[in-house]
């Protein structure tokens, strides 16, 4: 039987869905997380061991029904289960992505913090709404259809605030972010992780591994100035929703070339496949790519 239809969905209506259907989400990770299995998967996206758990089935589970339920002729990839469904709503191709449980080694560790959920919807072509939720926070970052601003809410005291560059910093005053050793990283990418003081371009470095979108929230509420990414695959469920909110606050992907040394400004767009990038990413605000480029000339 086909769910009767009452009229039009607007744009604030599925920003409400989509925050609504995370915030179940990440109850249940939160509700799960002292009490799980884990177990070893098989991928073909990322080195070394990878765990699956039954709390991301479990996520996974509510974003699945309550998409079908809300959005019935909708696209949806997820993480799990190889979760792929086409769209079939007539004349657009509308998807969501679904990350369950963001960070599943952070979550096996018990870690009290690098834990999320994510969800995106991608019409077109354009990611057009992202939530990111902070299970261990309880913290929320997202924005809606036809919205040109980026939200941060508490979820305990439902108290929210739009995310602000503040442009009078510069790179140089703020720490870079990075998920691995930056001994590991290319020459280029380890003379701009050096402190200022030693003639790299931020102040100093932090490292912090966990969930991708926790982490990229670093950067858009202002803790740190620049994220460094390795090259390598990257997954639908991880790319589109870190990718709608940072092109949504004007952050720009600067992909760094070794040999010869450069640099360029990369489009990256929404993928329904597994897809990989060559050089290693610098993302950094788009007000701040002139002192970027001013310290790589002097280089």
């Amino acid at each position: 039987m086909q769910p009767q239809l009452y009229g039009q969905m607007t744009a604030h209506a599925i920003g409400i869905l989509m925050k609504e259907i995370t915030r179940r989400a990440m109850e249940s990770v939160w509700q799960n997380r002292a009490r799980f299995e884990a177990e070893e998967k098989s991928t073909d996206y990322k080195l070394g061991q990878d765990f699956v758990t039954t709390a991301d089935y479990a996520a996974q589970v509510i974003y699945e029904k309550s998409l079908r339920e809300c959005f019935p002729t909708f696209g949806i990839i997820g993480e799990e289960n190889s979760l792929q469904i086409a769209c079939t709503e007539p004349g657009v191709d509308a998807w969501f992505t679904v990350d369950p449980l963001d960070g599943t080694k952070a979550f096996i560790r018990r870690q009290s913090h690098g834990v999320g959920s994510m969800l995106g919807l991608v019409y077109d072509g354009v990611v057009i709404a992202a939530v990111v939720g902070d299970v261990m926070t309880h913290e929320m970052y997202y924005y809606r259809p036809e919205s040109t601003q980026v939200h941060r809410l508490n979820l305990r005291d439902d108290k929210y605030e739009s995310l602000r560059i503040d442009h009078k910093l510069s790179l140089g005053s703020q720490y870079v972010l990075l998920r691995d050793d930056p001994r590991i990283h290319s020459p280029g990418i380890q003379q701009i992780a050096q402190r200022k003081a030693d003639g790299g371009l931020f102040k100093n470095i932090e490292v912090a591994g966990g969930s991708i979108g926790t982490h990229m929230a670093r950067l858009w509420k202002g803790e740190v100035g620049g994220v460094i990414l390795q090259a390598g695959k990257q997954t639908p469920w991880d790319l589109v929703p870190v990718l709608g909110i940072s092109q949504q606050l004007g952050f720009v992907w600067i992909e760094i070339y070794s040999s010869p040394g450069g640099w360029v400004t990369q489009s990256i767009n929404p993928s329904k496949e597994i897809t990989s990038t060559e050089g290693e990413m610098l993302i950094i605000h788009k007000s701040r790519v002139c002192e970027f480029s001013e310290w790589f000339s002097r280089q």
